[in-house]
């Protein structure tokens, strides 16, 4: 027999019940490339040996978790036969009012990206997106493109290298959603 000793205590799987409906997971979508797909030509590096647009791809994301400052953005390929991986972009604080990145927001030279958001070096060397570009013949190489949400906006110093970004990144983040493309040459 099952005896109810407060009188709602009726309303505590309820709370529970619409609180896993309400949550929305916090996803990353993109218009220009797909989880498990090949991209485009678009999206490969301009130098190198590499004569692609370097164009970064269209990002768009929901679902982030509350008290959320500031997002950012990487794409990184662990593949890359230089035993850390390479960092193709770093963009960090961009606002929390915003959830998506145009196509080419990851050019530092054209002003695409958010208000108030920064361009770290890549390892290419240059600020902004530097796009794919695998060695030929190497296979295909795997570009996780992550955004993360911040507890804060990050203070980084002039010319941070992707490791301490990605330290702070990590240090600061309340949750991350990420999508996984791939190219080759």
């Amino acid at each position: 027999m099952f005896i109810v000793k407060h009188p709602l205590a009726w309303l505590a799987p309820l709370a529970l019940v619409a609180h896993s409906v309400a949550a929305e997971p916090f996803t990353l979508r993109s218009a220009d490339i797909a989880h498990g797909e090949f991209m485009s030509k678009a999206q490969e590096f301009a130098g190198f040996g590499c004569n692609g647009a370097n164009r970064s791809p269209q990002l768009s994301w929901s679902g982030a978790p509350a008290g959320t400052q500031a997002f950012a953005v990487f794409a990184y390929d662990p593949d890359a036969p230089t035993g850390s991986g390479w960092w193709h972009w770093q963009l960090v604080n961009i606002p929390s009012t915003v959830t998506s990145l145009p196509s080419g927001a990851g050019d530092a030279e054209q002003p695409r990206a958010p208000k108030g958001s920064q361009h770290t070096r890549n390892d290419y060397g240059v600020a902004g997106f530097g796009g794919a570009c695998p060695p030929e013949g190497h296979g295909a190489h795997r570009y996780q493109f992550t955004v993360f949400a911040l507890s804060q906006p990050l203070e980084l110093p002039a010319g941070a290298s992707a490791a301490l970004t990605g330290y702070m990144v990590k240090a600061h983040a309340l949750g991350s959603a990420s999508l996984e493309a791939l190219y080759k040459r």
